[in-house]
């Protein structure tokens, strides 16, 4: 039996798909989702395996969240849709554009190039696993032991959103940190190195993340010879959510392209 993932979906109208990153989780785009819900899209926020409400399981690489996605698609009847990837979620998307391209009639890429980005997440791993969740009794307790290791308070936030109580009443974490923790060197690996996906594609990058640069064009042309690259100002690795005004501007003017 298929399990499918976890979604929460906002309007009506066309179909517009949105994934999110590593660690993350569909509430992280409900605020520029539900603005695209308004701007005559069906928006289906989903959370991908190992994330947020879907199942965990011990497999994980690009190939099989690219499949999660087309059984999700099969599941709610959607031929073909618009797609956002942002990072982790990227990869995904890209992956199932080249994999299944008659699905995909837009794909937005966001903050994340079609190369391999050795892993680089290991003190957010450290961090997170030194949090002694067995006695935790708030957020606010459990953010005292991550400062420890993380002196960014957005990305503590960011990672504290993930924290939930269980069926026991005790606070644990959404993701599932023991498989994501062993799975690094593949949340840093590439698309299949003969994809490529020929449809409209955009990628946003922020001017102050260095995930893709200017030597990153050649390979994104490679793999997807219709992309543009734009770039979103003010803004790091989690671009939507810190310019959300410009990156919502220029992606919706590209949905609506024909």
């Amino acid at each position: 039996m298929k399990q499918i993932l976890h979604s929460v979906i906002l309007g009506e109208g066309k179909p517009l798909c949105i994934l999110h990153g590593f660690l993350g989780m569909l509430d992280n785009w409900k605020t520029i989702g539900t603005q695209y819900a308004e701007n005559g899209f069906c928006v289906h926020l989903i959370d991908q395996r190992n994330h947020g409400k879907s199942f965990h399981s011990p497999d994980f690489n690009y190939d099989i969240l690219a499949n999660d996605f087309l059984n999700y698609l099969d599941e709610h009847n959607i031929k073909n849709t618009a797609l956002i990837g942002h990072s982790m979620g990227g990869k995904t998307a890209m992956q199932f554009a080249c994999t299944y391209p008659e699905r995909v009639n837009k794909l937005i890429i966001a903050d994340i190039a079609p190369k391999y980005y050795p892993p680089h997440h290991q003190e957010i791993i450290n961090g997170l696993n030194a949090i002694d969740t067995t006695n935790l009794k708030s957020r606010k307790d459990a953010d005292e032991q991550l400062k420890k290791h993380l002196s960014n308070p957005g990305i503590r936030q960011f990672l504290l959103k993930n924290l939930h109580r269980n069926e026991d009443k005790k606070l644990c974490f959404k993701f599932n940190l023991e498989v994501l923790s062993e799975k690094m060197e593949e949340i840093g690996d590439n698309i299949n190195s003969t994809d490529s996906f020929d449809g409209h594609t955009l990628f946003l990058r922020g001017d102050k993340s260095e995930y893709v640069t200017n030597n990153d064009f050649s390979i994104i042309q490679r793999h997807f010879p219709k992309a543009t690259v734009e770039t979103i100002d003010n803004a790091g690795h989690w671009l939507h959510a810190e310019n959300p005004e410009q990156f919502f501007k220029k992606s919706i003017t590209f949905l609506n392209q024909e």
